[in-house]
């Protein structure tokens, strides 16, 4: 796809942002009641931001991360990797698929995040890890610090995945993958809201935002 369509379809979907970031800001609302997640899980992002500042930074776990989530998405789209590299100076995978969200799936989705739930949910299956949740929230928060620290210090470099796709269609779509993520995952966190509920939360607030701009020229 030509990189002038991207941008009109980057354009189109800023209503589908600003619904998201309403949506956003009503899932926290209706998350505050949950003190013991929050307190915890900002516990650990504020011990990942000492480390981030205070230490040498571990580029070689972030860029393995980055590299592991263009396979897995890659594999999502059916595809495979024949090549994996990855280690303090840089990394590549050589896959036989490509579209904008292999490209672009590690500025937006927290891996190791991911790598933590699905490891707590099949221990707590299996086991019954619930006395270790404040743990398994401390080291969320960490998880999630780190992916957003890091992904921001790597992108004041000019990175090829989001030069290939463009600078705005890129920035559309990496902000709507980072409050996405949000939107689905701060429900199944804390239990405070619907999953389903914040989905119509969102479709609602992007219909407000279009209407709003349909009047704009009625």
């Amino acid at each position: 796809m030509p990189k002038w369509a991207k941008f009109i379809i980057a354009f189109l979907l800023l209503p589908v942002c600003f619904g998201a970031l309403k949506t956003l800001w009503l899932v926290l609302k209706a998350s505050e009641s949950a003190d013991t997640f929050w307190a915890i899980m900002l516990a650990g992002a504020a011990c990942w931001v000492v480390i981030f500042y205070l230490l040498p930074k571990p580029m070689w776990v972030y860029v393995f991360g980055h590299e592991l989530t263009h396979a897995v998405w890659t594999w999502l789209f059916g595809g495979r990797v024949k090549k994996f590299k990855a280690n303090a100076k840089g990394g590549h995978v050589v896959v036989t698929k490509h579209n904008f969200l292999i490209a672009l799936a590690p500025y937006f989705f927290p891996i190791y995040v991911a790598l933590l739930v699905a490891i707590f949910a099949i221990g707590h299956l299996i086991w019954n890890w619930k006395p270790f949740e404040m743990w398994f929230h401390l080291l969320i928060g960490a998880a999630y610090a780190f992916h957003v620290t890091l992904t921001w210090h790597i992108l004041k470099t000019r990175q090829s995945d989001i030069t290939q796709q463009g600078y705005f269609f890129s920035s559309v779509i990496i902000f709507l993958g980072n409050i996405g993520v949000l939107i689905v995952g701060l429900p199944l966190l804390t239990a405070k809201v619907r999953l389903l509920t914040a989905m119509e939360w969102w479709f609602r607030s992007t219909a407000d935002v279009l209407n709003r701009i349909g009047n704009l020229f009625s």
